[in-house]
């Protein structure tokens, strides 16, 4: 049997040590962060299951990884049904007949369809060529000022005449009364929150955990000593920036308990004017639907931020220039086939959901074991 190393106890590399260890492999886990669980890291505080790092819903219309995550915890009916708040205004998202109603007093989806195709006349039936003029040609003049610009280009850090059109390409745009955001099959979120996922994950005799512990430390050694190594971390970082840095936007994240039993009515509350300096706040009890202590609630306040080294990198910028860069990175790494695997966000250098993240690292399992 193979001994494997896997830098980074994400989901994507306690998926990949589950899997490897039940299949007689002895793996060795080592975390950079002093706590398993990555980005999907969850803490109690006041009974309520704190998201460190951010909102995370858990949403799939794939069946296989719905019943496959759900071998490791209990998950509630949660909906992500979050708000917009521009300058004190409340709206609705994912935007949709509700949405349109506040905005433009229309009733039907007929009205507010014809009201869409009068604002994006401006365009002149241009093929839109960046973020803003696709996210026009998607939802008009009104929607794009007041509910996109400005929290687009505070998440990114650009303006939206520089970003690309695929980002926003898939904007969920509904002629309904439906404030669900996700079109999925599958929604919901740990009762107990996601660490137990992985801890459940990593519970076997042949996995060994350490955290608080740097790859990099003792790269070479690591290297030597382990027949594999599953490598999540940055990529460009794996081979020391020797082509160049890829680009990432990080975040800081301000939470704090506060003694009231319901500070904003939902979990998710966007702001988009371009003024705040923050793009949201959560509120994690709605999460589990209040449950946890009363009187109590905890908050995070979310600040987007370019990413520069110590940070920790959230969001692949991938525009041309990054994906060519990440096409050499890739090509460095096709020659560690034997050696190393990369894998995760970082790793492949592309935004993942958590479903696709536990799907590629079942698909690279199938690969690695021959199945």
């Amino acid at each position: 049997m193979a001994k494997y190393l896997v830098v980074g106890a994400g989901l994507f590399g306690a998926t990949f040590a589950y899997e490897a260890a039940k299949r007689g492999h002895e793996v060795k886990v080592i975390e950079k962060r002093d706590h398993v669980a990555g980005n999907i890291y969850t803490k109690e505080v006041d009974g309520i299951q704190v998201h460190q790092y951010g909102a995370h819903i858990f949403h799939t219309s794939n069946k296989t990884v719905w019943n496959y995550v759900n071998q490791f915890a209990e998950f509630n009916r949660y909906t992500n049904s979050p708000v917009a708040n521009f300058n004190g205004e409340i709206y609705n998202l994912p935007f949709n007949m509700n949405t349109f109603n506040k905005l433009w007093g229309v009733v039907t989806p007929e009205q507010a369809k014809s009201k869409i195709e009068e604002q994006k006349s401006v365009l002149h039936g241009k093929r839109p060529e960046n973020l803003e003029e696709q996210a026009i040609s998607l939802v008009g003049t009104d929607i794009y000022e007041k509910l996109i610009k400005g929290y687009t280009e505070k998440q990114w850090g650009r303006s939206a005449k520089e970003l690309p059109a695929f980002i926003i390409r898939r904007l969920p745009v509904r002629f309904t009364y439906d404030n669900n955001y996700f079109n999925d099959s599958y929604q919901g979120i740990p009762m107990g929150g996601y660490t137990q996922i992985v801890e459940k994950m990593l519970d076997n005799d042949l996995i060994s955990v350490s955290t608080s512990v740097d790859f990099f430390a003792d790269k070479d050694k690591y290297l030597k000593d382990y027949d594999r190594v599953v490598f999540t971390g940055m990529i460009d970082q794996y081979f020391d920036y020797c082509l160049g840095e890829l680009e990432y936007r990080s975040l800081r994240f301000e939470t704090k308990e506060i003694d009231v039993d319901n500070f904003q009515g939902n979990a998710v509350v966007n702001y988009t004017d371009s003024k705040t300096p923050y793009t949201r706040i959560i509120e994690h009890k709605h999460f589990d639907f209040g449950k946890g202590g009363k009187g109590k609630t905890v908050i995070t306040h979310e600040y987007p931020k370019e990413w520069k080294h110590g940070d920790e990198p959230y969001y692949p910028v991938n525009n041309s220039k990054n994906n060519a860069l990440y096409k050499s990175y890739k090509e460095l790494a096709d020659k560690e086939a034997e050696k190393v695997i990369f894998g995760g966000r970082l790793g492949q250098y592309r935004y993942y959901n958590m479903d696709q993240v536990i799907a590629a690292a079942l698909n690279t399992v199938k690969i690695e074991f021959g199945e």
